[in-house]
């Protein structure tokens, strides 16, 4: 661990910690990667030729809502980003800026029970396991942090590469972070990190199935899929137009959201895309209650959150719902089956619970 944590520091060092993700650069399409790179790690993968590959989808903008949206509103602080809900700890976790925060809610009541100081910039969050921790990628510190449920106990930060955006554990508890802006793939258990993937350009959501791990990249615009025990690369398929975010469903299949090409589109773990379905107004966050299967995206360019049932492989549109301002990330509680949307642009958190 006195390791580890030296290497943290060195690197860190070397980083530096700027207030917002830096801004995407030119990729060169010789070198493995273009991120830090921890020694004595082992790794796995070339990068491709990165020049004529399209920029990376974003989320759109929508205009303030003309009505009220259903629900209730909390106001969270400025750009909220980044939402997961505990069932187990009945707890919310949502990411903020200025000052950077963990913002931690009752999911019964929507009360704030507590904001965790945090090292840097945050857009996309996770829960380890039921129960937690909160899996935290801080991006302007090129860092992991795990927080604790329900008490809001930071542990010291793990530097894992360049600008990691997204990060999930797998059953075996092997953690994956994807370093957006380093294209690498850091693979941590316990404290230490044993592996890094430098097969991608600019890794990002990520969803485990089993003991196997997806990543979509949102330049090469497809799905990779890893084996969390072996740590090797299983394959990888096109995801599409733009797919920026993943989750797995209890059939053993991955949904993403084709950001820019307006889908949602469903995986096997080959991977082998096995249904699609149009979804207009740049679909981006996306949510799945396991106990309902349900499958919520939210539209960020339209203020809206769609709602399938995914019993098949095609989703089956059954709810449509109208959101806070930019809905770019929610959670679902899979208890209640409520639904929390954080609006990036009002600082607002939407509470509302969907028809059954």
């Amino acid at each position: 661990m006195k390791k580890l944590l030296a290497l943290a520091s060195a690197v860190a060092l070397l980083a530096g910690c700027g207030g917002t993700p830096p801004a995407p650069t030119a990729m060169p399409t010789t070198p493995t990667t273009t991120g830090l790179l921890p020694t004595g790690v082992p790794t796995e993968g070339t990068r491709p030729p990165a020049d004529a590959l399209p920029p990376p989808a974003e989320p759109g903008r929508a205009p303030v809502p003309a009505t009220t949206p259903p629900g209730r509103v909390v106001p969270v602080g400025d750009s909220p980003e980044g939402v997961v809900v505990d069932a187990v700890t009945r707890t919310v976790a949502v990411a903020k800026r200025n000052p950077y925060e963990l913002v931690l809610m009752n999911a019964d009541t929507g009360a704030i029970t507590k904001r965790v100081p945090l090292p840097g910039a945050v857009r996309h969050l996770q829960l380890a396991k039921p129960g937690g921790p909160v899996l935290v990628p801080v991006e302007s510190a090129n860092a992991l942090v795990r927080v604790d449920l329900p008490g809001g106990t930071a542990e010291p930060q793990i530097i894992t590469g360049t600008v990691p955006h997204d990060a999930s554990e797998a059953p075996n508890g092997s953690v994956f972070v994807a370093n957006e802006h380093g294209g690498t793939t850091t693979v941590i258990r316990g404290d230490d990190i044993v592996k890094v993937f430098t097969d991608s350009v600019q890794p990002a959501g990520m969803a485990p199935v089993g003991n196997l791990m997806g990543m979509l990249d949102v330049r090469k615009n497809d799905l990779t899929v890893y084996d969390a025990d072996k740590l090797t690369i299983v394959g990888s398929t096109p995801a599409g137009d733009g797919p920026t975010h993943l989750v797995a469903d209890k059939h053993g299949r991955y949904v993403a959201a084709d950001t820019r090409g307006n889908a949602v589109r469903v995986f096997s773990t080959e991977p082998k895309e096995v249904a699609s379905v149009p979804q207009a107004g740049a679909p981006y966050g996306i949510a799945y209650d396991a106990t309902r299967d349900r499958l919520w995206v939210a539209s960020s360019a339209t203020n809206e959150v769609v709602g399938y049932d995914v019993a098949t492989d095609t989703p089956r549109e059954v709810a449509r719902l109208a959101t806070v301002q930019n809905p770019y990330t929610l959670g679902v509680d899979t208890t209640t089956g409520r639904l929390f949307v954080a609006g990036v642009s009002g600082g607002l958190v939407q509470i509302m619970n969907p028809p059954a």
